[in-house]
Parts: C-alpha cells; structure tokens; sequence
C-alpha cells in the first residue's frame, strides 16, 4: 500500500530540512557531519527480514508462520513489527534519540517505520507512543517513543492520541532484568482511556523490542479499555 502525500506531513519534513540547512547536523550512528543519518550508517544498518513469526516479528524462526511461544501463548496485542536490529549504527541512532536529547533523530528514523506500517494490512484509527514515567519524562524533558509516533500520524492521517495511554506508576528500568521480571515490573502499570479507544484499533510505537515486556502491558491496558485490536512497531529489536 502507498500512502498519499499529505501536506502536514511534507510541512513537517521542509521545516526539518531547513533546520538542517541552517544548523548542519551530525549523523546520530557515526558522527559525521553534515546528515542526521548518513548513508553508511544507513547501509550498516541490519533489517529484519521474513522469515519472522507472523505475530511477533520475531526473527531466525524455522519457515512461515508462528513462532513457538505466539503458538503456545498468543500475545495480547495482534501484530508487531520492527525494522531493524538493535546493533551498530542503529544502537548508536537509538541512544542519541533517547540519551543525547537530539530531538532531530525522531523524524529521520521515523522514515522506516512510516515504511513498515505502509506495506502492513492493519486498519488503525489511533496512533499512541508508550508512555513514560512522569520522572523520566521530566529528566529527558521528551519522550523518544512520541517523537517516532507524531510523524507517523502526519504521513498516514491516522489520529494522533498519546492521551489515550497514561502510565499509572514509576517502574524500574528494564535494563538487566530478566525475561520474568521484566514482565512483573510493567504489570499493571498502564492504563487506557475507555471514552478514547472503545472498538478503535491502535498503533501503538515505541523505541527497541527487547523482552516485549512492555508492548504486552501496553496492549493488555488498552484492551482492557476497549480498543479492537493493537498493533505495534518498533524502530529496533533486540537479537
């Protein structure tokens, strides 16, 4: 499917440009001058290709269809998808977005994932980025997973509603918890807007897919609030 070109959208990219013009960026996966995203970085970057599971874009599975847990265990949301892998280049891209405050990253990799959700048969009304903690939030002074989602929104005309899923207390940071404990910690730390998303289908954006944690207890809060189906994209996933 190809999306038509909306003017917000192109707007949204000509006032990057000219900021790009004006203020000469450094590539956020090598460093180089003069592009947010160079072509060698763009070139190192490893994207996932089929064959993945069906559901969770989970990659290195034996043939088409499921892989052995989405067998055993469907997740909560319907589909995820992600571009490339949480490596190199992009690792470097994905840490300057999150930890550098460069801001200006959010609309360049947003690029593949606007890509991904194009070619995909999903029916959305909503696009809605995973929260942060209020903390977290007012540390970094953004959230990374927002700034992927409102050009999405932009290019596709689908409603942007980061309203629609509130995180409802602080957890801990994911990083070097296990499988189960990543699980436990983001349990029930969501929770949906049933007014917002009653019989809507949500795309809901995020930065890495690492355990899938996270996307769980997201789509779990948003189901539990009456949204139809959830589907989810990532710009990395974790090997």
């Amino acid at each position: 499917m190809s999306l038509p070109v909306r003017p917000a959208y192109v707007i949204y990219q000509w006032l990057w440009t000219g900021l790009d013009w004006l203020f000469p960026p450094n590539c956020g996966g090598c460093g180089v001058k003069g592009a947010r995203w160079c072509a060698a970085c763009q070139a190192d970057a490893i994207v996932i290709q089929p064959p993945i599971c069906i559901i969770c874009g989970a990659i290195n599975i034996v043939g088409e269809g499921q892989c052995f847990h989405c067998s055993n265990s469907r997740p909560s949301y319907s589909s995820l998808r992600s571009w490339a892998l949480f490596k190199g280049s992009v690792r470097n891209a994905v840490h300057r977005l999150k930890y550098g405050k460069d801001v200006a990253m959010g609309e360049i990799l947003s690029r593949p994932l606007i890509q991904i959700v194009s070619n995909q048969d999903w029916k959305i009304d909503l696009v809605i980025p995973v929260p942060l903690s209020v903390a977290r939030k007012i540390e970094r002074g953004y959230n990374q997973a927002a700034l992927l989602a409102r050009p999405i929104s932009l290019a596709t005309g689908w409603a942007y509603t980061p309203s629609a899923l509130l995180r409802t207390r602080e957890t801990a940071s994911q990083v070097g918890l296990s499988i189960a404990d990543r699980l436990i910690n983001v349990s029930g730390a969501f929770e949906g807007n049933r007014i917002k998303l009653d019989k809507k289908n949500v795309l809901l954006v995020d930065d890495v897919t690492t355990s899938g944690a996270t996307l769980m207890a997201c789509s779990q809060a948003l189901r539990l609030a009456g949204a139809n189906e959830v589907y989810c994209v990532t710009l990395a996933r974790a090997e």
